[in-house]
């Protein structure tokens, strides 16, 4: 775990624990250390998009297989 003075330490490790892969890592940890906030928050900004979308997609999946347990199990009420 990084230093609490460890600028760029918290930085990394909070990338890490964000699940960024290692190119998004590299391009952040780049951008951060050239100082380039405005574009370091739009290159964060776009991945929190992505996983806001990947959210909605597991949310549709999980949608999906409550109602088919529901189904299942109203249809098996029924017998």
């Amino acid at each position: 775990m990084a230093e609490a003075n460890d600028k760029y330490g918290i930085i990394y490790q909070n990338l890490v624990d964000a699940g960024c892969n290692q190119k998004t890592i590299q391009c952040c940890m780049k951008l951060a250390q050239e100082n380039n906030v405005e574009a370091l928050l739009s290159q964060l900004c776009v991945y929190r998009k992505h996983l806001m979308e990947q959210t909605h997609i597991y949310q549709d999946n999980i949608d999906c297989l409550d109602y088919l347990i529901y189904s299942l199990k109203k249809s098996n009420e029924n017998r």
